[in-house]
């Protein structure tokens, strides 16, 4: 699925994201993230150890969902917001170009991140293809506005 510009337009102002994915109860977990798009896939880089809960949800189950706000509102009122429901995947190393790329946009033009301590370790980067566009703002389809 074609990831629309509007979306690309908010990913570039850095909002935070929610992962959500599924625990093997099916009940959520909820992780406040970093976000950025490769091609048409949302990305995400971790340097944690694989046994982080997201990333064994990810590997049992790849459903997951991811929420932002924008930072406008519409005619109505509303905050924006967006909701992409989607299949994640999760691959070994590279996390370190990842977050320091996604560093620049979330703390600054000059941000220095990962931290010297951490640059050594691979990471994990989780790709998410989307399924389907939600929430309030241009991304919507307008049957769905109604």
């Amino acid at each position: 699925m074609k990831i629309p510009e509007s979306i690309r337009e908010l990913i570039a102002k850095a909002p935070f994201a929610h992962l959500t994915t599924l625990n093997s109860t099916g009940g959520p977990q909820v992780t406040v993230v970093w976000v950025g798009i490769e091609d048409e896939e949302f990305v995400i880089g971790h340097l944690h150890l694989p046994t982080y809960q997201k990333v064994k949800n990810i590997r049992r189950d790849p459903r997951v969902a991811l929420s932002m706000l924008g930072n406008t509102t519409n005619a109505q009122g509303l905050r924006e917001y967006l909701a992409v429901y989607g299949n994640a995947r999760v691959t070994e190393g590279d996390a370190f170009d990842l977050l320091q790329r996604l560093a620049r946009l979330y703390l600054g033009s000059k941000a220095d991140y990962p931290p010297a301590a951490l640059r050594n370790i691979p990471g994990w980067i989780t790709r998410i293809t989307p399924v389907r566009f939600a929430g309030v703002g241009p991304w919507v389809a307008p049957a769905a506005r109604q």
